[in-house]
């Protein structure tokens, strides 16, 4: 099927009003890939129909940061969007999102969004939920649909929705990764092969921390480090086991679900991953490639 491609806030209007039913939304700053599409598939199993958002948002962007060199392909887009059955593309421009221009009131993503990326990228959470906010009440959808591998982005959405009484369903979806582990992300575009070969420590180092569960946080600490340190074209920016709802280190005593998450820059380009841990007896191994794998078809 062909997506009514809206770029205006009436033809979303117009579109939105005749989708009777409940409609899932996934949001995207363009540049799809096979993750996206495994987003849009889930939404599809759970609402009649589904919208996608296209906007790449210059709130979250700082001023040193790759918004002017971020991957557009908004023809292979369309290609992922009617493939996999979406029903509406709404596509703007900065002036429709933003018709004042900055807005001069945005949602604060407050201390959690202060740690780890919030660190690296001041301002980039309160820019993030600022349009997801306003794309959830420009759209009107009942589920709204994001990926794991972007951990503090999904916690802080579901503290927006929660903490300001949104009302909406967040439905979370596994990372996935192509059958290396490497996890999909638009960025991967700017990777050369040889970045890709040091990218894949990241997931590595996943892998090498989750098999280590079993015996504490210090041991999933030391294995994933200890893979990190072997490849030195990685620069490493923070490599951390975090209370996944906290981003507190969490601490040795501590027993049950974390999270392991990493950050470093290979060649130009800053890739972020992380997996679920299990800390503690009877939790062994849960490896980071149990994450969804790509389909074979549609890598690359």
């Amino acid at each position: 099927m062909t997506p009514v491609v809206c770029r205006t806030r009436t033809e979303l209007r117009t579109a939105r009003a005749a989708l009777g039913g409940d409609v899932a939304v996934v949001m995207t700053m363009g540049a799809l890939h096979d993750g996206h599409a495994r987003l849009i598939r889930e939404a599809r199993t759970r609402a009649e129909h589904v919208l996608v958002t296209i906007f790449l948002n210059p709130l979250q962007f700082g001023p040193k940061e790759d918004l002017s060199r971020y991957p557009r392909t908004f023809d292979a887009d369309m290609e992922i969007c009617a493939r996999d059955g979406v029903d509406v593309v709404f596509a703007p421009t900065p002036d429709v999102v933003y018709p004042e221009g900055d807005p001069g009131v945005r949602i604060s993503a407050g201390p959690l969004g202060d740690v780890l990326e919030g660190q690296a990228r001041p301002g980039h959470f309160d820019g993030m939920l600022t349009v997801v906010a306003k794309l959830m009440h420009l759209t009107g959808g009942t589920s709204f649909f994001f990926g794991q591998k972007d951990a503090q982005q999904l916690l802080l959405i579901r503290r927006m929705v929660r903490d300001l009484d949104f009302g909406a369903e967040v439905v979370a979806v596994a990372t996935v990764r192509e059958q290396d582990g490497l996890a999909l992300s638009s960025r991967n575009t700017y990777l050369t092969p040889s970045d890709r070969d040091v990218a894949l420590c990241l997931s590595r180092a996943l892998w090498a921390g989750a098999a280590a569960a079993v015996e504490g946080p210090s041991a999933i600490r030391r294995a994933a480090r200890a893979v990190l340190v072997d490849e030195p074209l990685a620069l490493v920016d923070y490599l951390v086991l975090v209370h996944p709802h906290t981003l507190e280190d969490v601490p040795e005593w501590y027993r049950g679900e974390a999270l392991l998450a990493v950050a470093a820059r290979v060649g130009t380009t800053r890739l972020i991953d992380n997996t679920p841990v299990l800390v503690g007896p009877g939790g062994g191994a849960r490896s980071v490639f149990s994450a969804v794998p790509a389909d074979p078809q549609t890598e690359g």
